[in-house]
């Protein structure tokens, strides 16, 4: 049961410590070792290719393009650079080039949409999957509703690939000519690559050994952030504050370094998504402060373990 303690005049109180506590400020080095350490090693594991075993490849590239995403997440919340137009500029080779993916389209469904709407049913995409069968306007599918649990499930290897179509379409409706040329650099760039260092067959092996690794490891960590918690209309949220409207939509999970290395900070998401300018790499030492002010102001703070993250969003599916 939530209290009556007005979120809004709290928040500033928290973000005050926060910034006090020098957790705000940007990490430009920091970010640009992890920036460079990325492509250094993506050039080596392709000009190295021939010498590689095409699984033990696709790990390592897995691992690569994993980092990338989280790398460009984090650019374009300007958690390393202050200039928006140069943190978007920067995250094009690890969006564009090394994923063929869109940094417009995720600034505008993430950035834009998500984090300013959040759980907001009407305004955020990412809480209408399956038919809405996570939020109280469910569809009545009986095909969804008999086969659900496969529809979802079975989804999460197929992330990766879904976000390349979403991408190519948003940059094609919007006539983003550029950054589509940059997207489609990546097939020659990566693959042509691979197909000339190791032959067809291959370079077939590593492409599905990464995206069955790839699209798991990345669809299992964005389900914990915001699937099985609270969910609101426009109507019901039209009064709540920004600190309310993140900590009810959001959850965060419990664990140590090897969970949030794991997770690429999503898993402090209730932080995140309070200070999505807070660098990844400051994100634990935010959420023990935002525990701690949660439990001073008796403010429900929604964390559990990741295995119980995933029991509680196949319970939320259930009701469909």
């Amino acid at each position: 049961m939530y209290n009556d303690i007005a979120y809004k005049d709290l928040f500033s109180e928290l973000k005050a410590q926060v910034r006090e506590a020098g957790l705000l400020q940007r990490v430009p080095v920091r970010g640009s070792i992890e920036m460079i350490a990325i492509i250094v090693c993506l050039v080596v594991a392709l000009t190295t290719a021939p010498f590689w075993h095409p699984a033990l490849l696709a790990l390592f590239l897995t691992l690569l393009f994993t980092r990338s995403v989280f790398v460009s997440h984090d650019i374009l919340h300007m958690q390393y650079f202050k200039n928006k137009t140069l943190s978007k500029k920067l995250s094009y080779p690890f969006s564009s080039l090394i994923l063929s993916n869109s940094s417009s389209w995720w600034d505008y469904k993430h950035n834009v949409n998500h984090h300013t709407y959040c759980n907001i049913v009407e305004k955020d995409e990412d809480i209408r999957a399956l038919d809405g069968a996570f939020t109280p306007q469910k569809g009545n599918s009986p095909f969804i509703k008999k086969h659900k649990h496969i529809i979802f499930w079975g989804a999460m290897f197929f992330m990766f690939p879904a976000f390349i179509g979403q991408s190519y379409k948003f940059v094609i409706e919007r006539k983003l000519w550029g950054e589509l040329g940059l997207m489609l650099l990546h097939w020659p760039l990566i693959w042509g690559t691979l197909l000339y260092q190791v032959g067809g067959v291959n370079t077939l092996i590593i492409a599905v050994v990464m995206n069955f690794i790839l699209s798991p490891w990345l669809a299992f960590g964005f389900i914990t952030n915001h699937l099985g918690c609270e969910t609101f209309t426009e109507e019901q949220a039209k009064d709540f504050s920004w600190m309310e409207l993140q900590m009810r939509g959001s959850r965060s999970l419990k664990g140590g370094f090897l969970v949030h290395w794991f997770y690429g900070g999503l898993n402090t998401q209730i932080e995140h998504h309070l200070f999505p300018k807070a660098p990844r790499f400051n994100l634990l030492k935010v959420q023990k402060m935002t525990k701690e002010f949660a439990k001073k102001y008796d403010i429900p703070y929604f964390e559990s373990t990741p295995l119980m993250a995933y029991v509680q969003i196949n319970n939320a599916l259930k009701d469909y």
